[in-house]
């Protein structure tokens, strides 16, 4: 099973645009997006992906009650979790939280075969014992450019997928 890993989208909705349609035409099947999405409006957006998505805030949270109370309901195929999500896909239980410090150390206890998180925009893979620590890096641009991760759970390896172009200020 391929399974996006996403974050700190900041309301950018043409790369999340662009890689919700990557998504879609290189058989993606979950799409978990590591938080610091924004406003309710993008919800439209991941919407579109044509699997399952798994969401959490980040600390930029936006409308918390708007995203919160559309997802499941207006958007059947979203899923909220808070600031702390958990899923099993592709024989897999992977934990999704915004901040790095607090994914390494979901990470060390060893319930999890992949933790992701977001927050710093910076691309990284790394083993904390068995499991695989992803941090997609920022869909905004803002930093460089805009990227996400896309898992494969059978081999568990990790391709950085770029979009877009950076954030031009």
């Amino acid at each position: 099973m391929r399974i996006a890993i996403m974050a700190d989208t900041h309301d950018h909705i043409p790369n999340l645009r662009a890689a919700v349609n990557y998504c879609n035409a290189y058989d993606v099947h979950l799409l978990i997006h590591c938080g610091d999405l924004i406003s309710p409006f993008m919800l439209d957006e991941l919407a579109a992906f044509a699997g399952a998505v798994h969401l959490i805030y980040g600390n930029n949270v936006g409308d918390q009650h708007l995203i919160s109370s559309r997802c499941g309901v207006r958007f059947p195929s979203i899923q909220h979790h808070g600031v702390l999500g958990a899923v099993e896909a592709g024989g897999l239980k992977i934990a999704f939280h915004h901040y790095p410090q607090v994914a390494r150390g979901i990470a060390c206890t060893g319930q999890f075969d992949v933790v992701c998180c977001g927050h710093n925009h910076l691309y990284g893979v790394e083993k904390r014992g068995d499991c695989l620590l992803i941090n997609p890096g920022e869909l905004l641009g803002k930093d460089g450019q805009p990227v996400f991760a896309v898992l494969d759970s059978a081999n568990r390896e990790v391709e950085k997928v770029e979009v877009g172009t950076p954030f031009a200020l």
